[in-house]
């Protein structure tokens, strides 16, 4: 799911000097799990459980293999980006998305990922709501140079976004709606995920195709 893009730089210097890699991410909830806490302000029982539910996640998705024709528009990027994501350790749909991002920015030398926690930096994901909530996980794609916003993604693909639509509309309860939700990533297994990347990363870089490679524009 993406928005607009934005022309006027909303992340700073100063912002990304703060933010960090998904392998320090990965050690602080490791840490916080020990002391049976969580990121923000909310170490209940529950949010501390969502979290060790969130890990397993996340391992089973960084076991994610990316698809040729994302990897082909990987390798062909030629701007220099950042790609920054508003996450936290207690959140379901960052447990599935931002392994799989990172694995994708891994695939090219021109793209960077740094992770900044949501409730840490308000004005940052003020900046990016979605239908007026402030869901994460939230990508801002940037220019590495400019910081200029080439555009943004975030909370899910958009059939989970609808699928989470309709739950909500329907006042399904948690479980059943956590349920189906989780549902739906471990059947799509990335694949919807893989495939929106390709447009996103056409349309937020310069591609130059490899030797032998034809790169498909996306409208």
């Amino acid at each position: 799911m993406e928005d607009i893009k934005m022309a006027t730089p909303t992340i700073t210097n100063e912002h990304l000097a703060k933010a960090i890699t998904y392998s320090q991410y990965r050690d602080m909830i490791d840490k916080l799990l020990a002391e049976n806490k969580t990121t923000g302000t909310n170490h209940s029982e529950d949010m501390v459980e969502y979290t060790r539910m969130n890990m397993h996640r996340m391992r089973r998705v960084e076991k994610t293999v990316l698809e040729d024709d994302l990897i082909q528009v990987l390798l062909s990027v030629q701007t220099k980006m950042v790609w920054v994501v508003l996450t936290e350790a207690w959140c379901g749909d960052a447990a599935q998305n931002v392994p799989a991002i990172v694995k994708f920015a891994d695939a090219s030398p021109l793209i960077e990922v740094k992770l900044l926690l949501r409730d840490e930096n308000p004005e940052v994901m003020d900046a990016y709501l979605t239908n007026g909530g402030r869901s994460i996980p939230k990508l801002i794609a940037l220019d590495a140079e400019t910081l200029e916003v080439l555009g943004t993604w975030g909370p899910r693909p958009e059939p989970a976004q609808q699928l989470f639509l309709d739950l909500k509309a329907q006042n399904v309860p948690y479980q059943e709606f956590a349920e189906k939700l989780h549902g739906w990533y471990a059947k799509d297994k990335t694949r919807t995920l893989q495939q929106e990347f390709i447009c996103l990363i056409s349309k937020w870089s310069e591609l130059t195709a490899p030797a032998d490679m034809s790169v498909a524009r996306c409208s």
